[in-house]
C-alpha cells in the first residue's frame, strides 16, 4: 500500500487535484489495529486503491488525530474514512475488516463518487444524513463488538481462574489421600502380625466350640430323656436309647403304673400327636423323642389295647389334654365330698318298730345317724327359695294372700318361733 507521506491538507490538495477519494485510516497498538493495517496492505487492497485513492495513516496518539477528530468524530480506532471532494464522508468502516471485505468497500465508494459528482443540495443534505446514520450505525456495532470481546475475555479469564483453582483442589486432595495412605500402609505394617495372631486365636476357638458342640450333640443324640406323665398330674422319667423302640418306652411305663389305668396310648402335647401301633416299633430318634420329650398317658375305654385315636385338632382339643389331670382330680374330690350319704328309710315306708328309741340298746347308733340326717334337712331348707309354700311334702308358689305365720312354728309354751 502506498500511504501519502505529506500531511492531511497536503493530502486533501493532492486528492482534489487528482480528483481522487481522501482516505483517512486511524489506527493504535492492539491487535485489531494490526488486523486492519494488515488488511491495507494486502496486494488486492493496494491494487483496487492506487489510481482512485489518496490515503494517509494518522496515528490515534497523534496531534493530527485529535486535529481530525473535531471535524469527523473518531469513535472507535481502528477507522477508515472515505471522504468526498466536498468534504462529505462516503463511507466509514469501523474496526477491522478483512481484505476482500475492504476491497468491496472502496468499490463501493467509487461508484458512489461517479454517479453522484454534483449533488444538488437537497440531495447533499440527504447524503449526509444518510452517511451519518450509517457511520452511527457502525459505530454503535463496533462497540457491542468491542463490548463483547471484552466479555468474552472476562468470562475466559474467570474460567481460567475456575479451572486453575479446581486443579489446585484436585492437588490438595490427591496430596491428602496419598498421606492418609501412607498412614494406614505404615499402621497396616505395625496391625499386621497382630491382626493374624487375632485371627488365629479366634479360628482355634471356633474350632474348639464346633469340637464340642459336635461332642455335646452326639451325647445328647445318644441318649432320650422321656418324662411320662399320668392323668392324675404326676410324673415320672427314665432315660432310654436314642434307638430305642418306643414299645420298650411304653413296655416300661405299663411296669410303672401297672392296672392303675387300664390299657392306654402315648400322646405328645407339642406338637399334638398321638402314637398308633405303627409307632412302636419306630425308634425315639426316628419320632423325634431324642434328646428328650414328655409323654402323656391317655387312658382308653372300649378300645383295643395299643391304639390310638387321632385328635381333630383346634384349641379346645389342646386345652381338654392340658386341663385333663385336674378335672380327673376334681372328679375325685367332689365324689368323696359333696355326696349325700343313703339313708335307711330311703327303701320303704318307715313302721312304728323302725322308730328310734333312746333307751333301747341299739341307741348309740341311731343317736350317731340322727345329727346327719338333721344336717342335711337343714341344708335342704336353707336351699329352698322363699317364694315356695311347703304344706307337708307338698311345695306350691306364693301368692300375695299368703301370710308369713303360716310357715311358723310352735312350742309348749304357745310362743313364735322362725
Amino acid at each position: 500500500m502506498l500511504w501519502f507521506e505529506g500531511s492531511i491538507p497536503a493530502a486533501i490538495i493532492s486528492a482534489k487535484e487528482q480528483s481522487s477519494i481522501f482516505v483517512v485510516v486511524i489506527t493504535g497498538d492492539d491487535e485489531v489495529s494490526a488486523q486492519m493495517m494488515s488488511s491495507w496492505e494486502d496486494d488486492g487492497v493496494a491494487e483496487v486503491s492506487h489510481k482512485c485513492c489518496v490515503a494517509i495513516k494518522v496515528d490515534a496518539k497523534s496531534e493530527t488525530c485529535s486535529q481530525f477528530s473535531q471535524i469527523y468524530p473518531v469513535v472507535c480506532i481502528p477507522s477508515s474514512f472515505f471522504i468526498g471532494e466536498n468534504g462529505i464522508p462516503l463511507e466509514v468502516v469501523a474496526g477491522s475488516v478483512s481484505a476482500e471485505e475492504l476491497m468491496k468497500r472502496i468499490d463501493k465508494v467509487k461508484q458512489v463518487k461517479n454517479t453522484d459528482t454534483s449533488p444538488t443540495d437537497t440531495s447533499l443534505g440527504e447524503i449526509k444524513e444518510m452517511e451519518r446514520r450509517k457511520m452511527g450505525k457502525e459505530m454503535l456495532d463496533f462497540k457491542r463488538k468491542d463490548e463483547d470481546e471484552k466479555t468474552k475475555r472476562i468470562m475466559d479469564e474467570r474460567s481460567r481462574e475456575k479451572a486453575e483453582e479446581k486443579a489446585a483442589r484436585e492437588r490438595v486432595k490427591a496430596q491428602i489421600a496419598l498421606d492418609r495412605a501412607d498412614r494406614a500402609a505404615r499402621y497396616a505394617n505395625n496391625q499386621e502380625e497382630v491382626e493374624a495372631a487375632r485371627l488365629a486365636a479366634l479360628q482355634a476357638r471356633q474350632v474348639e466350640a464346633e469340637a464340642k458342640k459336635e461332642i455335646v450333640h452326639r451325647e445328647r443324640s445318644a441318649i432320650a430323656r422321656i418324662q411320662f406323665r399320668l392323668p392324675d398330674g404326676s410324673f415320672f422319667t427314665r432315660q432310654f436309647s436314642s434307638e430305642a423302640r418306643l414299645n420298650e418306652a411304653r413296655q416300661f411305663a405299663v411296669n410303672e403304673v401297672g392296672n392303675r389305668y387300664g390299657n392306654f396310648s402315648l400322646a405328645t402335647m407339642f406338637p399334638r400327636r398321638e402314637f398308633t401301633a405303627d409307632d412302636l416299633g419306630k425308634t425315639l430318634l426316628e419320632l423325634e423323642l431324642a434328646p428328650g420329650a414328655s409323654i402323656v398317658l391317655l387312658p382308653q375305654t372300649g378300645r383295643p389295647n395299643n391304639t390310638v385315636v387321632q385328635s381333630g385338632g383346634g384349641i379346645w382339643a389342646v386345652l381338654g389334654t392340658i386341663l385333663y389331670p385336674l378335672l380327673a382330680v376334681w372328679r375325685f374330690l367332689s365324689g368323696f365330698l359333696f355326696t349325700s350319704p343313703a339313708t335307711p328309710g330311703a327303701a320303704g315306708p318307715r313302721g312304728p318298730a323302725q322308730q328310734p328309741n333312746t333307751n333301747s340298746g341299739s341307741g348309740s347308733s341311731s343317736s350317731s345317724a340322727e345329727p346327719k340326717r338333721e344336717t342335711l334337712r337343714k341344708r335342704t331348707l336353707e336351699k329352698q327359695p322363699v317364694d315356695f309354700k311347703r304344706d307337708g311334702k307338698i311345695h306350691r308358689l306364693r301368692n300375695h294372700q299368703d301370710s308369713e305365720d303360716e310357715n311358723n312354728t310352735w312350742n309348749g309354751n304357745s310362743t313364735q318361733q322362725m
